[in-house]
């Protein structure tokens, strides 16, 4: 005779577990940290711009750049995750004057999820 009871638990479990797992294992990047800080002021420019996520990138799908107050791009757009850590992507930038600049990204995990978000910091 069948346990409907039983069965009926066992098919919710079945359904959920994959739910829980996923989540545990692939999903989007969040933004660790980044050099320079999320609203920071520093003094002088930066060489380049440096963003950790929790998550390895994808190198060929992930970008950043940094934008001026007039949304001009201003940096070297030599974009790349770096070799020997595939959780900080990087640019570099020119000597920047005095201003406040937004650095915006959008990167891909390994698994195939895109995340964006920006950020911006002032030099004074």
């Amino acid at each position: 005779m069948v346990n409907w009871r039983q069965l009926l638990i066992a098919l919710v479990f079945a359904l959920a577990l994959p739910c829980l797992w996923t989540d545990k294992v692939g999903g989007h990047a969040l933004l660790d940290h980044c050099d320079p800080k999320v609203g920071e002021t520093v003094s002088g420019s930066p060489v380049s711009i440096r963003l950790w996520f929790d998550r390895d990138l994808e190198p060929l799908s992930s970008a950043v750049s940094v934008q001026d107050a007039r949304r001009n791009r201003v940096d070297k757009k030599n974009v790349r995750v770096n070799p020997s850590n595939a959780k900080l992507l990087e640019v570099g930038v020119p000597p920047l004057p005095a201003g406040t600049y937004r650095v915006i990204w959008n990167v891909v995990t390994r698994d195939g999820h895109r995340t964006t978000g920006d950020y911006t910091f002032v030099i004074k």
